[in-house]
């Protein structure tokens, strides 16, 4: 087996590839894994990357330790800089913070994924979890509105009086909650999470591609007016609270 490692953007994303399968991993250690500006960009043209690749078939994403991703750095979002790239997310990319790439995507969720981490791990395919991992929507516990789909993809996944309950009270939830919440599609021990993610996308991998794709995009259609609806009231709300408000000092995360 044959594994090639790119870096990009000051290692902040690492993607190593073999067997039709890519390993994306945010690299910011010591920040949790928070989204600034060169983490998302990076990632961003990381995915674009793998999609135009013929030797790529499936995508799995994760955290390098401790965390899957603690969200936006809330550091960054206390400059006027910060705040100016964050509203450029939202007006050019509708908050979104994977493009859709045409192949799947598997979260392997390693730690905690948090606020703007709990939208990235969303808005893959689906979620396998670390037995270590921890779920938290907390918009609410540090002052600011969410424009990542959480208000569209936290429902549909664990209903909306669970959503609800995680945005209002921005408490955790353990990955055995997350699972019988449906939340995610497994848990496995911790040592063995990015094999069993990684099995899981050599799976879809070995299927015709054209097809895993024509069938992504079928699912996607099934809900693509509502998707598209709740997306843009999210985003248009966002703006709002950006208007009236400034980022507050961080409560914890």
């Amino acid at each position: 087996m044959t594994t090639a490692v790119v870096r990009l953007a000051q290692d902040v994303v690492r993607v190593e590839a073999a067997d039709r399968v890519a390993i994306v991993t945010l690299n910011r250690p010591e920040a949790r894994n928070a989204l600034s500006p060169a983490l998302v960009e990076a990632l961003w043209q990381a995915m674009v990357g793998l999609g135009e690749r013929d030797d790529i078939g499936a995508v799995v994403l994760t955290g390098a330790h401790p965390a899957f991703c603690s969200g936006a750095d809330l550091k960054v979002l206390r400059e006027a800089t910060g705040r100016a790239w964050l509203r450029r997310l939202v007006d050019e990319r509708r908050g979104l913070l994977l493009p859709d790439i045409g192949l799947p995507v598997v979260a392997a969720v390693n730690g905690p994924a948090v606020t703007g981490g709990l939208e990235l791990a969303l808005q893959c395919d689906f979620i396998v979890a670390s037995d270590r991992a921890r779920f938290a929507e907390t918009h609410a516990r540090i002052g600011i509105m969410s424009a990542g789909s959480i208000a569209s993809l936290l429902p549909e996944a664990i209903g909306i009086r669970r959503a609800r309950q995680l945005s209002f009270t921005g408490e955790f939830i353990d990955s055995r909650t997350a699972l019988a919440w449906g939340l995610v599609n497994d848990v496995v021990p911790h040592d063995s999470l990015v094999p069993r993610a990684v099995d899981i996308a050599a799976q879809m991998a070995l299927n015709d591609r054209k097809a895993v794709a024509f069938m992504r995009t079928t699912y996607q259609l099934t809900t693509h007016d509502t998707d598209v609806k709740r997306r843009d009231l999210e985003v248009g709300r966002f703006a709002e609270w950006l208007r009236s408000s400034e980022v507050p000092s961080v409560h914890g995360r």
